[in-house]
């Protein structure tokens, strides 16, 4: 039976804020020997006390297994780490969950190969406590069979998704989930600044707020064929009339004393669009816009 499928197979955590220490502390759960390191050698007595043993260098935490798990600051600390003298990387499985961004994730898995170690780039989709549930959502890009290899161990961690051979797909999916998020909340606090205007509280007109992010998650299919297919049929409304109501939300906002940038900036990309002739087209031609780069 091949070690990377065992269910006791070793682990390696470096790095121990939140996120690393969910991460062994779910290991440990799961029944693998996990060892950790960290700068400030404190944050693992909790986890030394579960069971997992403190290695006094990072040489010394690789030597204990293949598979070994960084989370730390940034890449370059991920660099002054793993680039010391004493350390050897060869014949190790780096799962690198550090934030960053494509271009980063693709230049450490150069740097990880030329030291003879495989490496897989990956993204934390979950605050630490929900490590080690399903509820945990971790991405991964680099080669397949490095993947396959040692996902029963990773599956410790929570959902696993792999994304590609591309190591740079994991932080693509992170900054993408990011713009969502970000946009949906705002998008909420807009609406729920407007409604304060009139005594309407934040807990009365979420729920209403979260239907209607419900409905709109669902035309995202469709317009994804449309985006793909680069036509953009008006079948529901056409950019031009969107457009109008942008005015009417600018305009009530102004009127009740709320900040309109956030509609200005909407308004302004649609303005663009129309006026390079996609009035008639659907909401998701805005996409030619959201694909330039904006010139000062």
């Amino acid at each position: 039976m091949d070690d990377n499928n065992r269910a006791d197979t070793p682990v390696t955590v470096i790095g121990l804020g939140p996120m690393g220490q969910a991460s062994a502390g779910a290991f440990l759960k799961a029944g693998h020997p996990t060892t950790v390191w960290n700068r400030t050698a404190s944050k693992a007595d909790q986890l030394v006390a579960r069971g997992a043993r403190l290695a006094p260098t990072v040489g010394d935490a690789l030597g204990t297994g293949s598979l070994t798990i960084i989370c730390v600051a940034d890449y370059q600390v991920v660099y002054e780490l793993l680039g010391a003298s004493d350390v050897e990387l060869a014949g190790t499985t780096l799962v690198n969950l550090t934030s960053g961004d494509s271009a980063q994730a693709r230049e450490a898995a150069r740097w990880a190969e030329r030291r003879g170690a495989r490496y897989l780039d990956g993204a934390v989709m979950a605050i630490p406590p929900a490590i080690g549930t399903p509820e945990a959502v971790i991405l991964h890009s680099g080669p397949r069979s490095d993947f396959e290899a040692h996902k029963p161990a990773l599956d410790a961690l929570g959902t696993l998704t792999y994304l590609g051979a591309d190591h740079g797909l994991a932080s693509l999916y992170d900054v993408a989930g990011l713009a969502m998020m970000w946009s949906v909340l705002n998008a909420w606090l807009q609406g729920t600044a407007l409604l304060r205007t009139a005594g309407i509280d934040a807990a009365t007109y979420a729920p209403f707020a979260q239907q209607l992010a419900t409905v709109v998650a669902t035309w995202l299919p469709g317009y994804a064929e449309q985006i793909d297919s680069g036509s953009f049929p008006a079948e529901v409304s056409a950019l031009e009339t969107d457009a109008r109501a942008m005015d009417h939300l600018i305009a009530e906002s102004e009127a009740v004393g709320v900040n309109a940038e956030l509609p200005r900036w909407i308004k302004a990309m649609a303005d663009r669009a129309i006026a390079a002739g996609h009035g008639g087209e659907q909401y998701p031609v805005l996409i030619e816009e959201f694909g330039k780069p904006r010139t000062p």
